[in-house]
């Protein structure tokens, strides 16, 4: 009897951490608007609007963004929640949500929160972005993101009228331009909109390599599946490479010829993510490619092929933004390899030259422990 009180007891404690106020009757569909209050790579804090069921609940509520698509969402935002629809009573309260998205009503709220930093904000140039791509809209601004990927997040203030909605790409040009380095943001007051039909030339995955080390010789095949093209592969690619691989990562072909790894280039229409990275001078850039490219696995003769192929591009840059790239280029370049490898490590660089230095977050580099068959990868791509 005992155990059984206790096992009710416990599932009511559950039950009453995880319930909402009592008499408020929870949302059916699990969906609420709110305003960002803070927003980072993992977690997100949101106060929901006025009217909301939610407010009943609590006046700050907080989840993890962990497994949830990376709208861009920062401070001051407007978006809707989608949640189980159990709230647990901590403060500030939290929920399980299941997506986020800005809200399309937002067009009829002001935006209110600081955008750039009173102590920290710059003028410069009218003209250091162009073609742009809506992401929110408000009754006194709206917010874009630019066709050529940049780091910077852009605010223009002024009404956008009906004609123009969230997606839209346009042209804009505007005045009065403030920008923060610290925080990443820029913002400007728009004089005009209009359409763009801009593309961009497809980006340039340049001298991707792949190593094969194979516990034993081994027969092996390998497939790219590029978001785009190839443009140049060695040894001829056909529909895939059959090779044969000894454990040292010597391959050889169906005619006898050898080869240290395999090569290829091609062209994607990616957008390469330098949210975080690194600054580097151009005079230490090599010092800085032997520390980052060991933590992330390569072996001193991976990274000295890497490094002999990009330094001479970047060492006499002021500085060079740097930054190592995950799902984006991996999701775009989908490597098929049978045998499977016990073991895959994928090393894609995304760079840029600079003029001056850029404060940027910067990226934790790992890498897995080598075990049996390895398979390992690099190249990269200047962004210009």
């Amino acid at each position: 009897m005992k155990k059984i009180l206790s096992i009710i007891l416990a599932a009511a404690v559950c039950a009453a951490l995880t319930a909402c106020t009592p008499g408020e009757e929870k949302p059916e569909d699990g969906r609420f608007l709110a305003k960002v209050l803070e927003a980072n790579w993992d977690t997100a804090l949101v106060e929901p609007l006025e009217g909301e069921p939610e407010c009943n609940s609590s006046d700050k509520i907080t989840f993890s963004t962990r497994d949830l698509e990376q709208i861009g969402a920062h401070s001051g935002s407007i978006v809707e929640i989608t949640y189980d629809g159990n709230i647990m009573e901590t403060y500030p309260a939290k929920i399980n949500a299941a997506g986020w998205n800005f809200a399309k009503e937002a067009r009829h709220i002001e935006f209110t929160a600081q955008w750039l930093g009173t102590e920290t904000a710059e003028k410069c140039d009218d003209n250091v972005f162009d073609h742009v791509i809506i992401k929110e809209i408000y009754a006194n601004c709206f917010f874009v993101e630019s066709v050529v990927p940049w780091y910077f997040q852009i605010k223009l203030n002024g009404q956008l009228s009906e004609d123009w909605c969230v997606g839209d790409q346009v042209l804009c040009t505007y005045e009065n331009t403030r920008w923060d380095n610290t925080s990443h943001r820029i913002e400007a007051d728009v004089l005009t909109v209009e359409p763009s039909d801009f593309q961009m030339e497809p980006g340039l995955a340049a001298k991707p390599v792949i190593y094969l080390y194979p516990e034993t010789e081994n027969d092996v095949f390998v497939k790219v599946r590029l978001d785009g093209k190839l443009t140049c592969t060695y040894p001829d690619y056909g529909s895939g490479w059959q090779v044969t691989a000894k454990p040292d990562g010597t391959l050889t072909d169906s005619k006898g010829q050898t080869y240290n790894y395999l090569y290829w280039e091609g062209e994607t229409n990616t957008r390469w993510d330098l949210s975080k990275g690194f600054c580097v001078k151009g005079e230490d850039t090599a010092a800085f490619l032997e520390d980052a490219l060991e933590k992330l696995g390569l072996n001193r003769r991976e990274a000295n092929e890497f490094i002999v192929y990009w330094l001479p591009l970047m060492q006499e840059n002021p500085y060079n933004i740097i930054a190592f790239q995950t799902d984006c280029y991996t999701d775009a370049a989908k490597l098929e390899i049978t045998p499977a490898p016990d073991t895959l490590i994928r090393v894609f660089m995304a760079w840029q030259g600079s003029e001056t230095p850029v404060d940027i977050p910067a990226q934790e580099l790992t890498a897995p422990v080598r075990t049996g068959f390895t398979v390992v990868e690099w190249g990269g791509t200047e962004r210009k």
